[in-house]
């Protein structure tokens, strides 16, 4: 039935574009990509982008964005350089179990960020951002951000908008991603050395409950981590 108000019309909307996201699951994106155009229709800005960063590392996991080509160019240099001063972005990176959906606004003023290296060297022009930061590993980061040139703070019905879409978000990333994600086979062995990793024994430990050499333990963890796609423990 159509919508009688305007509040109806408007979670109308947001269910409209989550249907439209579980339609695009196997559309290669992860997140899918119909996402972003979607929530800028919902939550009006110049630009929207969804990134994954390895801040150890300094590597960019996953990225879509949709910008400016001009401002699509721009180098992560003066991200790693005055990322001090991003206070967002310091939360964003805090672990946290469930999605959390912040602005700029929360933690320093339009004026007091435009006066900040990070705001010149990377952010400008935009001193207006939202986010909703997804879990994810420690010391990465996982979040959608919407950017305004206006110094005008999101809305709280837009804040809203996005608190309620967050878990919903979230859902959609973890489905996409695991039908993305090829299934890691590993070997016996490497699979008895990532239990007792899992279990907190050191290498030591593992070479003696296994009855093996350390450096065979190494190895094993050497190869598994190359399967999986990760660097440490």
């Amino acid at each position: 039935t159509p919508p009688h108000t305007t509040a109806e019309a408007h979670l109308r909307r947001m269910a409209d574009l989550l249907e439209e996201a579980r339609q695009d699951l196997d559309g290669g994106g992860v997140p899918p990509k119909c996402l972003l155009p979607g929530l800028m229709r919902l939550i009006p800005c110049d630009a929207a982008s969804f990134c994954e960063l390895d801040i150890p590392t300094r590597r960019e996991l996953n990225a879509q964005a949709i910008c400016d080509e001009d401002e699509a160019e721009d180098d992560m240099d003066g991200y790693w350089t005055w990322r001090h001063q991003h206070t967002q972005c310091l939360q964003v990176c805090r672990p946290h179990d469930v999605p959390e959906t912040t602005q700029m606004a929360d933690f320093r003023s339009a004026r007091e960020l435009r006066s900040l290296p990070i705001y010149t060297e990377f952010l400008a022009p935009h001193p207006t951002i939202a986010s909703v930061a997804l879990p994810t590993a420690p010391n990465r980061t996982r979040v959608f951000q919407f950017f305004r040139e206006d110094r005008k703070a999101f809305t709280d019905h837009e804040m809203t908008t996005l608190r309620m879409l967050a878990p919903h978000l979230y859902d959609l990333y973890k489905v996409a991603a695991r039908r993305r994600r090829q299934p890691v086979r590993l070997t016996h062995r490497e699979l008895d050395v990532l239990r007792c990793v899992a279990v907190g024994m050191s290498t030591a430990q593992i070479a003696e409950q296994l009855v093996v050499s350390p450096s065979t333990v190494r190895k094993h963890l050497e190869n598994a981590f190359g399967r999986l796609g990760v660097s440490s423990r």
